[in-house]
């Protein structure tokens, strides 16, 4: 496997950690929880590799998202 193979594949997992761990934590749908953070500007530096956000843990990024961005869970 390539590197770029491999960096595709942890990503997938880490949105689907994240977004678990977001619904879980603030109670809501998993649906709820992939619409916010695929509409948070998080998604947008995790995929683009933003200051190497890709590779912290999703509790971590879910903590964040939650903080810097709550207006997407008043939605």
């Amino acid at each position: 496997m390539n590197e770029d193979i491999l960096d595709k594949y942890y990503q997938e997992g880490l949105e689907e950690r994240l977004i678990s761990y977001i619904s879980d934590k603030k109670g809501i749908s998993r649906e709820h929880a992939m619409d916010i953070y695929y509409h948070s500007k998080m998604a947008d530096h995790i995929h683009e590799g933003v200051y190497g956000v890709q590779y912290l843990d999703h509790k971590v990024l879910a903590q964040m998202l939650i903080d810097l961005e709550p207006e997407l869970f008043s939605r």
